[in-house]
């Protein structure tokens, strides 16, 4: 997995929800492999493969808002999710619900709320 590489889960909220959180992270990560848009999918992933657009986020906040809580789960290396996290925590209301390390990749949970 390279530096940029980060895979994002979401469950919660419907695909517009899923789309906004996806949109925050763009400002970071660049354009996902895709979108959210199943309407009747009840997780939605993404993955980001490019290379960085830069590291401050942009505005992250200019992304939307939630209609219900929405458990995101980032994966990739220290670095990546460190700044998903950032991301994700400057553009919604988040708490923190743990992170797991592997050998050279990390995982964090983060609960986003409306």
């Amino acid at each position: 997995m390279s530096d940029t590489q980060l895979t994002v889960t979401l469950s919660g909220g419907g695909t517009d929800d899923a789309r906004a959180v996806v949109r925050a992270l763009e400002g970071t990560f660049g354009a996902p492999d895709e979108l959210p848009a199943d309407g009747s999918a009840t997780v939605h992933t993404a993955t980001f493969d490019g290379e960085s657009a830069g590291s401050a986020g942009g505005d992250a906040k200019a992304s939307g808002r939630l209609s219900a809580p929405v458990t995101v789960t980032v994966q990739g290396s220290p670095e990546a999710v460190r700044r998903a996290s950032d991301t994700l925590t400057r553009a919604f209301t988040a708490r923190d619900d743990g992170a797991a390390s592997g050998d050279q990749e990390q995982e964090r949970q983060l609960l986003l709320e409306p």
